[in-house]
Formats: C-alpha cells, structure tokens, sequence
C-alpha cells in the first residue's frame, strides 16, 4: 500500500460514520436464508428434513432448494435409497459458492483469513506488532486482502461476499497496558476503521467488537450450536466475552453486552480487581517478563505455544479462580446452559484451563445456584477472524440463529 494510498484511505477513515457494512444487502429472500441456515446447520438434510423442520410445504421446500441448486450455494450427495418412495437426496453446502475475508486486530497481533461458505479457512496471513496502529493495520489489511485474492480463480473472485473485521472497541484506553508509547494511540480516537477499508476495498466491509464476534463464530460453527443459551470466555491479550440467549446474540443497548473483562472477582490475596486483571494473556506476558523468559513466543503463532513451565501453571491457576467467580456471577443472573471457554492459545492450554475451573468451581459455595456446563471452545485462536469473515455471510444469505432453535411455522412464498 503506497503512502499516498494510506493516506488518502485515512482521510477517508477519519471521524467517518459510514460504511460498507451500513447498507442491509437483502440478496436472499428470507425462506431461502432459512433453508440455507439449517442445512448449514444440518449438513445431509434432505427435502423432507427441511419440509418438517420449516413447517413449508414440500413442494415450496423444492423450489427453494432447487433454485439454491442451480446458484450453486447447495450441492447434492449421493441419494439414499432402500426406502419406501423416492431415494432421499442429502444436500450440503457449496464451500465455494461464497468467499469472505475476515480480520482479527489484538493488541499484540492481527490475523487475515479467507474462509469458504462451509466456514472453512482456506488461507490466511498474521502479524505481530508491539501495539496496533493504523499506519500498519491499514497496509496489512488492505495489500494482504489483494494479495490473498489475486491468488484465487475468477469463479472465487466473482463469489466474495466482503470483509468482516473484529476489533476491540475504544483501543485507545488500552494504551498503558500494552506498553504503548505516551499518546501513540490517540489516533483511534479519531480513526473509522471500517470507513478506512471500505475506502480502499470494492467489497463492502462491516465491523465487531472482537470478543462478541468470537462468541457469534462460536455459536454458529462450534459448541454454541448446542446450547440455546451460554456465556462466553474467551481469553486473548485481554479477555474479552459474549452472551448468547435463545440461540442469539445478546449485545444489548449500546453493543457491550457480555464484555466480561470488567466484572470484578477477588484475586488470591482477596483484593478486588477486574477479571481482565487476572485473566488476560498480558498477565502472562509480564509473569514471563519478570522471570526473565522472552515472552515474544506468545504471539508468534497461538497453536504453537511451548510449556512455560511454572509461571504458566501460576496464570492457569490464577485465571480459572478468577474465571470460576464469573461463571457464579452469570449464572445468577441468567441460568445459562453452558459456560464456554476458549483463547488465542493451543489446545492443550485451553483443557488446562477448562479442567482447573471445574475444579476451582468445586472450591465456591455454590448454594443457590444453578452451575452451567463449564466446557471447551470448539473454534480456537481464529474464532474472532472466522467471526468478522461470518458478518458478510449472514448480512447476505443466512440468517439469524433464533429461528433454528424454535418450532416456528413460516408463510410460504417468498
């Protein structure tokens, strides 16, 4: 990206309320959304599956699916036979009728990814930075997006449906915390990221909150799809969550809604502080520092951590107390089903924390209170970038998760 480029972007960006992701592209009907929904959601459903789940009649069922067919958003598999009538015909999503780019900007690295209809990343590019800026940010997003599509057939270029970027809100107060240099980070007081990209992008590109997006990945592609109703951890350089209820995202008045990181929990020395205090990557960055240990390796790669032997275990300990107090806090307020955790480390880091909650749980007095399923993520590190890449995909074909939890008949037609 050339500095005239940059620049003109960023003025483009500056104190700027629009963006792609303000217009409601209403590409899809709603039945058809629907259709496409549950066999995402159902993968090998057939006409008659649809039919009893949606309460259409079959025949409105096989104009939908045949019309979805000949776009090519489903495909069919190999027909079921043996049975009374007609052999039943799974049909699956196309991977590669639609295409979205989504990106993930931390504190201490940012990820690009393409990800496919099924929700699959088909490539991705990452970057580490001392602290985010959009001097940096903008060429990452901009050059990378080019060049990852460059490299893609003109059949998958026609497909892309936008550009979804998760990022934390307000970043300009997390500027002591990461280390960043006396007013470096004023600028995203004045910078519209979305505006920015959508400046230099022909895709429209729309915007989330991080952790919230993490949480909607989770619940449209991992353990989420399970519970109607849970509360989500997950752990980046800052924690971050999100509240899903009735199978929806839960945001709330001003978008915050299940921002976890300020609840307030006691540490072991019984002092209050904020949860993001204790359970939060940084903690362990400066556990690291303190011992003299390079903690670069934490932001390389999240599924390549190496064991850091005891000031691990100490941050492991210490963020499960913290996060066994979060899960009471939100279980009595709402009853939720479920209470998951995931972060931007590996796998084995991610059970170690799951297993050392339980077991904090086990320590609290628990009396009065319904105790959620503490459970694992099944998304991982990517979660906030699969997240923002579902924005475009949903705002354009799917639809919301309500609907597929409920017995609800629609009208037929569309």
């Amino acid at each position: 990206m050339s500095q005239d480029s940059y620049i003109q972007a960023l003025d483009q960006g500056l104190k700027s309320s629009a963006g792609g992701g303000s217009n409601q592209v209403r590409v899809r009907a709603y039945n058809e959304r629907l259709v496409l929904s549950l066999v995402r959601q159902h993968p090998g459903c057939s006409k008659a599956d649809i039919a009893r789940l949606t309460g259409l009649s079959p025949q409105t069922v096989s104009v939908i699916m045949r019309a979805l067919e000949s776009d090519e958003l489903l495909i069919r598999g190999e027909p079921i036979r043996g049975r009374v009538g007609q052999p039943s015909v799974p049909m699956y999503i196309n991977p590669e009728a639609v295409f979205s780019f989504g990106v993930k900007i931390g504190r201490r690295s940012a990820d690009l990814v393409l990800m496919d209809f099924a929700g699959q990343i088909r490539q991705q590019k990452h970057q580490t930075y001392p602290y985010p800026h959009p001097e940096n940010l903008l060429p990452f997003i901009c050059d990378g997006i080019e060049e990852l599509e460059a490299g893609m057939e003109e059949a998958q270029r026609s497909r892309i449906a936008g550009i979804g970027i998760a990022a934390p809100f307000e970043l300009w107060n997390w500027a002591e915390e990461v280390g960043a240099p006396p007013g470096a980070m004023e600028i995203w007081r004045k910078v519209d990221l979305q505006a920015a990209v959508q400046a230099r992008m022909g895709h429209p590109v729309y915007l989330r909150n991080d952790a919230t997006s993490a949480c909607g990945a989770e619940l449209v592609f991992g353990a989420g799809q399970r519970y109607p109703d849970f509360v989500y951890f997950y752990i980046g350089s800052f924690i971050g969550g999100g509240i899903v209820v009735n199978a929806a995202l839960f945001v709330g008045r001003t978008g915050t809604a299940g921002a976890i990181g300020p609840l307030p929990v006691r540490d072991k020395h019984g002092e209050t502080r904020q949860l993001l205090d204790i359970a939060s990557i940084f903690v362990l960055e400066n556990l690291l520092r303190e011992r003299g240990i390079d903690p670069q390796p934490l932001w390389y790669a999240a599924d390549q951590w190496i064991d850091f032997g005891e000031p691990l275990e100490i941050w492991i300990q210490d963020t499960a107390a913290a996060l066994a107090q979060a899960v009471i806090a939100a279980a009595s307020i709402i009853d939720f089903a479920a209470a998951i955790i995931d972060g931007g480390f590996p796998d084995w880091v991610r059970k170690r924390v799951v297993q050392a909650t339980i077991d904090a749980m086990n320590r609290l007095d628990l009396q009065g209170v319904v105790v959620p399923e503490i459970i694992e993520g099944e998304v991982g590190a990517q979660a906030r970038a699969i997240g923002g890449a579902s924005l475009p995909i949903f705002d354009r074909y799917l639809i919301d998760q309500t609907v597929l939890f409920k017995d609800t008949h629609h009208a037929e037609g569309n």
